[in-house]
């Protein structure tokens, strides 16, 4: 028979929200029972009623009702380790391939944060600073320690991170376009899907999107022409390199959600290229605990081979 638990906040998990904080310790529980006995009363913060939105503070005491689960719960997430880039008491980066979602949500029943949870069961705090779409690889940034989050999410509110993404489009990308500097707007359609498009600076909605583009080289692939770009991103919207390279009419090779799709099949069945050749190749940063510079380099995936090797 279950019974009541009553849980201790610690001083790393000060001001975090307690639906979240909940979510993170209660592995393999439906969010929507997390959310209904929150909403019950039944979750009492220092014997009070608690709000899913209630800030935590170190010392408070959280009083979780008996929790009754379906004879099959979720299958977990399986724990999984990715390539390390950089790692300390503070931070962890990692190369995260195409293909994995960042985290579970939206059809995807686990991403990177759980599986890399569930591969550390001794971290106290694992939390993502950022994101990367599912179908874009390269460097993932994570903090382990509350402090390090709230200093890096910041630091890209601020603009104070530099990252750049290699691409390879369609076409002949004009070398004096340098710059997009086109507001995003998101939207979701019919079918619940979200989706990004550029708009006009009067609509409220929309925000200002900034892109930097410079081009590596040229290539030629089946015969048609290919650019590889080095894309600088001033602002982190939504899909923001998909959609405004994509609206100057090259789009991402492979792209499934913005992309030339009768060249994306051709791409599949003629050069073995079934993944979006969107790559995170760099990204540098202010270190939260001493300020140093930290730069993060990684190399282009085997799948782009066949791009490396094209005249």
């Amino acid at each position: 028979m279950p019974t009541a638990q009553v849980w201790s906040v610690d001083e790393e998990s000060a001001g975090q929200r307690l639906d979240n904080w909940l979510l993170r310790r209660l592995k393999g529980v439906p969010k929507t029972l997390v959310y209904r006995v929150i909403r019950s009363g039944e979750v009492r913060v220092n014997r009070g009623r608690a709000h899913a939105d209630t800030r935590l503070a170190a010392g408070d005491r959280v009083r979780l009702p008996p929790l009754r689960l379906a004879a099959r719960a979720p299958s977990a997430a399986p724990p999984r380790e990715f390539t390390v880039l950089f790692e300390d008491e503070q931070l962890l980066a990692i190369d995260k391939p195409a293909g994995t979602a960042v985290h579970g949500g939206s059809g995807v029943s686990f991403g990177v944060i759980e599986q890399l949870r569930r591969a550390r069961p001794e971290a106290r705090f694992l939390e993502l600073v950022h994101r990367l779409d599912k179908e874009t690889s390269g460097i993932l940034l994570l903090a382990k320690k509350r402090s390090a989050l709230l200093a890096l999410q910041e630091q890209f509110r601020q603009r104070g991170t530099s990252k750049v993404y290699a691409a390879l489009v369609a076409g002949d990308w004009p070398a004096r376009l340098k710059l997009i500097d086109l507001p995003l707007l998101r939207t979701t359609d019919a079918a619940g899907d979200r989706q990004v498009r550029v708009s006009s600076d009067e609509v409220e909605a929309a925000r200002r999107s900034i892109t930097l583009v410079r081009v590596l080289r040229r290539v030629e692939l089946l015969g048609q022409h290919f650019s590889l770009l080095d894309v600088t991103i001033r602002t982190g919207r939504t899909h923001q390199i998909r959609v405004h390279l994509a609206h100057h009419g090259h789009p991402i090779a492979g792209d499934p959600k913005y992309g030339d799709f009768p060249l994306n099949r051709r791409l599949a069945r003629e050069a073995g290229i079934s993944r979006m050749l969107l790559h995170a190749r760099r990204l540098a940063f202010d270190h939260p605990a001493d300020g140093r510079r930290i730069e993060l380099e990684s190399g282009l995936p085997a799948e782009w081979q066949v791009v490396l090797d094209a005249p």
